[in-house]
């Protein structure tokens, strides 16, 4: 199973930048997409960004041009580096792993426990 650990996040002004950090942790095989979900009160959870192990990015069309998702494979790292942030960016950022296990059942998904992402006006 894997285990996600979330770093950054907190209080910005609308315009600023924060850096969200996901490391990721116990016994599996691989990590095939890592990638960051957020929600905001009173919404569903939403994907903001994915990669895949050969670096391939998917984002969201409310934070293309202003967030860039990276990976490290070696670290088991993957980060969300937000600027420009907008007040719609406010939510608590989930960081998820699809993975397959220690003996190459795959398909699984993991989450962090989740981390605050405030964008003041």
């Amino acid at each position: 199973q894997v285990q996600l650990v979330e770093s950054g996040g907190g209080l910005v002004q609308a315009g600023g930048s924060l850096r969200l950090s996901c490391a990721a942790s116990g016994s599996f095989g691989s990590i095939n997409v890592m990638g960051w979900y957020r929600q905001a009160p009173g919404k569903e959870r939403e994907l903001a960004a994915d990669i895949n192990s050969g670096g391939q990015t998917n984002y969201a069309d409310s934070v293309k041009g202003r967030f860039t998702i990276s990976r490290d494979n070696a670290k088991k790292t993957v980060d969300l580096q937000m600027n420009s942030l907008k007040p719609e960016d406010t939510a608590v950022y989930y960081c998820s792993a699809v993975y397959c296990t220690y003996f190459g059942r795959c398909g699984f998904r993991s989450w962090g426990q989740g981390t605050q992402v405030t964008v003041s006006s």
